[in-house]
């Protein structure tokens, strides 16, 4: 099947695994960074995230998204070796006790990502969609590992300067078409699309993008929706983002019924459970 001169590609090889999207997949948060944006989920003392990823895992985690570079609006850079720092040995620990979890490496660095699929990562996780680094794309084909290309502009400190489109859900699909098409033929073949709410959109755009969700299954890939706990709920509720749970939660079902295949998220439970849910009605 071709959907506007692409691919159709709904399973992964996943270091020899087949994950397969025709049902939809949960990936659970695990930051490592000591300022994100909510407090719930700063698991920086390596204990706690691997305790952290015990929870995750039993609630029914597909995959354990690991970060060490805090993309909140605003946030300061950091070093590539204290990235490394942050994230390689809880890789190492994870992969070591949870071998049935599938490791994403949340980062837009070809270093970082190298020597996170050598302690155990099997996907790269870009949110920059290969604009920082194109050695990152280059280390996917290589090694053969499946890469989330998301739309942004800008760095976490400049994007929310940078949010004029003429319109956000035509812009951003024909930007991650073209990518999508340009490392097809580079030679990745597993790729997912991430939309990149809050990242260089308003609340308005994101909320323009969520209601016009389907256009982005045109790009012929799996979709990925994270909009946890972020500032278009609480904003909105006119709520803290620690109780954005609820809000978190119907907008994970409005995206599973408009076609996203993994929500990335930072409560799993809730999240199995709204997929366990739409899996009844679709």
């Amino acid at each position: 099947m071709q959907n506007n001169g692409f691919s159709t590609n709904k399973t992964w090889n996943v270091n020899g695994r087949l994950l397969d999207f025709s049902k939809p997949k949960v990936m659970g948060i695990l930051n490592l960074t000591p300022d994100s944006f909510y407090d719930g989920n700063r698991h920086f003392n390596p204990t706690a995230s691997i305790k952290q990823t015990e929870k995750m895992v039993k609630d029914g985690a597909d995959i354990i998204d690991v970060g060490g570079y805090s993309s909140r609006p605003g946030a300061d850079d950091i070093s590539a070796d204290e990235e490394e720092q942050r994230v390689i040995g809880v890789i190492k620990a994870i992969a070591k006790e949870f071998s049935n979890v599938l490791i994403s490496i949340d980062t837009f660095r070809s270093e970082v990502a190298a020597k996170a699929l050598d302690a155990g990562a099997t996907i790269i996780n870009d949110i920059t969609g290969g604009d920082h680094d194109p050695a990152l794309r280059k280390l996917a084909i290589s090694r053969r590992t499946p890469y989330i290309v998301m739309h942004m502009r800008g760095t976490p400190k400049t994007m929310n300067q940078l949010t004029q489109y003429e319109n956000v859900v035509k812009d951003v699909v024909k930007a991650l078409q073209k990518k999508v098409n340009d490392y097809q033929q580079e030679g990745l073949t597993d790729i997912a699309i991430d939309a990149g709410f809050g990242f260089a959109k308003t609340v308005e755009q994101n909320f323009g993008m969520l209601s016009n969700l389907e256009a982005f299954a045109m790009i012929g890939r799996p979709l990925l929706v994270g909009v946890s706990r972020k500032s278009m709920i609480w904003r909105t509720l006119e709520i803290k983002p620690e109780d954005a749970l609820n809000g978190t939660t119907a907008l994970n079902m409005v995206a599973l019924l408009k076609g996203a295949d993994i929500l990335r998220v930072h409560d799993v439970k809730e999240a199995v459970e709204c997929v366990k849910l739409y899996n009844r009605i679709g």
